[in-house]
Parts: structure tokens; sequence; C-alpha cells
């Protein structure tokens, strides 16, 4: 009788258990990895975006929409298993063409400014579209995040997936060279989404890709990010003026607001920052230690749990708290973004390099490949 008894409390514990996890929204015990493809609308051109959604083997999704390599949500479990979409967008197209923080897009052909809008190569004095006060940036006025990419659907053993192309046209946005780009997202079973970055020229020209994701770890529309934690793996950072130009100074972060060496809350020292607005917008200068793929940042959120883990080839990364967001960006599900609404990690050469010859190269020639790598692995 006792054994008995002994059985049918346990059932019945596991039973309110198994009911307390479905309603905290954990995932179904089999998922099924899948691509789907659906229309998300029309450019004013006529041409068609695409939006496709991926899920892992873990129940994580992602949208992204071929528009400007867009990823458009991304969901992800907290520490009880719950999930909820961490990255800003839009819930339309036409939403999409509105918006001008670069919501989730790839960014080319230079991410970051440029200063004046131009730059000296081989003998030739190159003029950009000033889109940024004095300065080029992430591309000009029709970089990559505003561009139909040609996509091709992944669906294998490491996760589900998007080969995306896009050959840019010689003297696009002013730069010399056709450049051919493919760069293929992949969201893996190990929890991870990885960017690979390909491209050839056939003249030599500055290149700098990078993501553009506004993460709020809480989920996106849910307030600020002040509260969220951030580590950067960084010594020093590059000194920047009023436009945000680097004057070539590498600057150690020790005793700064700038140190993030160890975890920090992003809002904890604001005030002791200059600037109009006032935030962070800074590429720190990583700690390669000989690697090639290495830590850059890393991001908790205490309140849930959710921790991203960012891994790059580059040798910078940009930390951006969204300063410029001030509410006019209607967001998903008809949330305002207001400031500091989300944070993003850049990996990328350093701001303004072709001007810089001392910082790492950023030209890439005839009969090179570019080839980058950038890692967001999620953690609960």
């Amino acid at each position: 009788m006792k054994i008995q008894n002994f059985l049918f409390i346990t059932i019945i514990i596991l039973a309110v258990i198994s009911i307390f996890l479905y309603s905290c929204g954990h995932k179904p015990a089999h998922i099924v990895q899948s691509i789907t493809k659906e229309v998300f609308g029309k450019l004013p051109d006529g041409k068609v975006a695409d939006i496709y959604t991926l899920i892992n083997r873990n129940g994580l999704v992602m949208k992204v929409t071929n528009y400007g390599g867009t990823v458009t949500s991304l969901s992800v479990p907290d520490k009880y298993g719950k999930f909820a979409d961490i990255v800003l967008g839009c819930d339309s197209l036409k939403e999409y063409l509105k918006a001008t923080a670069n919501f989730g897009a790839i960014i080319g052909r230079y991410g970051n400014r440029i200063a004046k809008g131009e730059f000296l190569l081989d003998g030739k004095t190159y003029h950009l579209a000033k889109n940024n006060g004095p300065n080029t940036l992430h591309g000009g006025l029709i970089g990559y995040d505003k561009v139909i990419w040609e996509a091709v659907e992944i669906n294998d053993t490491t996760g589900v997936g998007l080969k995306m192309h896009y050959l840019s046209k010689d003297g696009e946005e002013g730069f010399p060279g056709n450049l051919d780009v493919t760069v293929t997202y992949m969201l893996t079973n190990t929890d991870e989404f990885r960017i690979d970055y390909l491209a050839s020229t056939d003249k030599a020209t500055p290149l700098n890709l990078t993501h553009h994701s506004y993460f709020n770890l809480t989920g996106a529309g849910t307030g600020d990010v002040l509260n969220q934690m951030v580590m950067i793996n960084a010594q020093k950072y590059t000194v920047v003026d009023n436009t945000f130009i680097p004057t070539g100074e590498l600057r150690d972060v020790k005793g700064t607001p700038f140190d993030f060496t160890k975890d920090q809350l992003i809002g904890s020292r604001l005030k002791e920052l200059s600037g109009n607005p006032v935030g962070y917008d800074n590429n720190y200068v990583l700690n390669k230690e000989g690697k090639e793929i290495t830590l850059a940042a890393k991001a908790t959120d205490p309140s849930s749990g959710r921790v991203i883990e960012v891994f790059t080839d580059q040798p910078g990364v940009q930390f951006y708290t969204g300063n410029f967001l001030d509410g006019s960006i209607i967001g998903k599900g008809g949330k305002a973004y207001k400031q500091y609404s989300g944070f993003c990690f850049e990996t990328q050469k350093f701001p303004d390099s072709p001007n810089h010859p001392a910082f790492p190269n950023c030209i890439l020639k005839p009969g090179e490949k570019y080839t980058s790598t950038t890692i967001y692995k999620f953690l609960h």
C-alpha cells in the first residue's frame, strides 16, 4: 500500500511539473527543424521581398527577409524555458522601407562611418554620399540593408539557414569595383546564429561587412536595456571626435566609463559620458590573443537569464545602445522604440579605416577572397 501511495504521489507531482513547464512556454518534447517561405511585400520598383521562417531542433525561431538580409524576429527561451522575441524590428515591409535604424540588416559596402564621405585609394579620391552629418554611414544612401538579396534555403544536420547573394556594381554609392557578396545565415542546432561572409572584387575597394540587430534580452518592445549587463573583451577603444570619426588614438578603457572588461550594467555609467545624445556608440579593439575567432562580447539579462555570447574573427566590435532612437519609429506590435530600447554588437573593421593606414587593413584587392565569421550564441 505504501509503495502504491508513493507511486501515486510521484505521478501527481510529475503531472503538476509538466503542466507548470507547459504554462511557462517550454518547447514541445519533439521539434522538427524547418524553413518556410512567404511573400513579405513589394518594393516601389515592383521587386518582391520574401520572408523566411527558420526553426531549429530546440524550437528557436528566426524570421529573415531577403530585403536587406534583415532578421525581423528571433525567439529564444529564458531560464524557465519561456520564449520571447529579442530583436527590434517592424511588422511589415512598408515599415522597414520607412525605418532609418538599420534594424537587423546586413551592412555594407562599408559598415560604420567614413570621414567627410571620401577616401584616397591608389592615387584616386573617391566621393561618397554624406548621409550622417558630414560623413558617410553604413554604405551610403542605399546600402546593402536596402536591396533585395537572392536567397537559397539551407536545411541540413547543423541547422537551417539562408545563403544570400548580391552583386554590388562598380560605382554603386561611389565605391569602386564590382563586388560579389555572399552572406550565409545559419540558425544552428547548438542555438547559434552564425553569419559567414564571402566576397571578391575586380577593383581594389574598402570593405567592412557587419550585422545590425538590436537586442533586448527581456524582449523587444519591453522597455530599455539599461539594467542588462555587458562584457566586452577589449582593453582599448578608438577615440572619436564629435562626429564619431576616429582621431587615430587607441585609448585604454581602464578607469573610464568605457571599461566593460568585467560585467557592467549598461546604464550604470551613462552620467559619466558626454555627447548628444548620451550613450555608447564606440568601437572596441578586441583582445585577439592570437586566436582567429575569439569571444568579443557577452550580454546578460538578470531578470530572464538570457545570455548572448558574440564570437568573431574581426578586429573590432561596435557597441551601440540605441542612443538615436527617439520614439518616432513604431516597431512590432505597435510599440514605439525609444532611446536605449536595444543594443548592438557590430563586429567589424575599425571606423574610417580607409583614411587611417595604421588601422587593420580594410582594402580587398582583385584575386583575393574576403571571408569573415561572426557567431551569436544564445544561452539561458
